[in-house]
């Protein structure tokens, strides 16, 4: 991200073993993992990704709160960015990223990451777009509703297309319902803009 000032580097044909990582971050930097009370989480435990480097921001302009919010401090007064990214660092020091922190579902108590769900779909031959929200749900709190943009030339139906998911997911992270949509919402950047399919299950 542009305030963290963190990079980080894939050598693909050095560690063709690692392609599933973002790489290592750059040696100017220091990422950690912290856990949702500020906690620095060892090596291979899955938290928010924080972030020093000498490159990052001072702080938002004029924006004391939100700099505060984005903030974590070391223990030797260091000021450290937080990404709002799940991931973890294995034993190599790569970098693996799960999802964004606002996009994870919580269902039942288990953390369910859209990112594998979305893989999962993806794999489907008749789907050609794919992607997962939390919607609001009485029983677990939130469960998983996919939004699917079949290929041009492929027809299918949601209920199968679930069924076909929920065969090869976990049982906690088993798809609620699943929409055909012509397409995807998406930035200039090409980001889903899952903020608009969220307001569209509130309709």
């Amino acid at each position: 991200m542009t305030e963290g000032g963190v990079g980080c580097m894939l050598v693909a044909h050095e560690h063709p073993d690692k392609l599933d990582t973002v790489g290592q971050p750059s040696a100017e930097a220091d990422l950690k993992v912290m856990d949702e009370n500020g906690n620095i989480l060892p090596q291979g435990q899955i938290g928010e990704l924080v972030g020093w480097s000498p490159s990052m921001m001072v702080g938002y302009h004029n924006r004391d709160e939100a700099t505060r919010e984005s903030s974590w401090y070391a223990p030797d007064g260091r000021r450290y960015q937080k990404s709002g990214d799940i991931g973890w660092i294995d034993e190599d020091g790569f970098v693996h990223l799960l999802d964004r922190k606002k996009d994870v579902i919580i269902s039942g108590g288990f953390n369910i990451y859209a990112t594998d769900l979305e893989v999962c779909l993806l794999q489907h031959p008749a789907i050609a777009d794919a992607t997962v929200i939390g919607a609001p749900s009485v029983e677990w709190g939130e469960t998983p509703v996919a939004f699917v943009v079949l290929r041009a030339d492929q027809a299918a139906d949601g209920a199968d297309i679930r069924q076909w998911a929920n065969g090869r997911l976990g049982k906690a992270q088993r798809i609620a319902e699943v929409r055909l949509v012509d397409a995807l919402p998406r930035s200039s950047i090409g980001k889903v803009l899952k903020r608009q399919l969220r307001d569209a299950l509130q309709k």
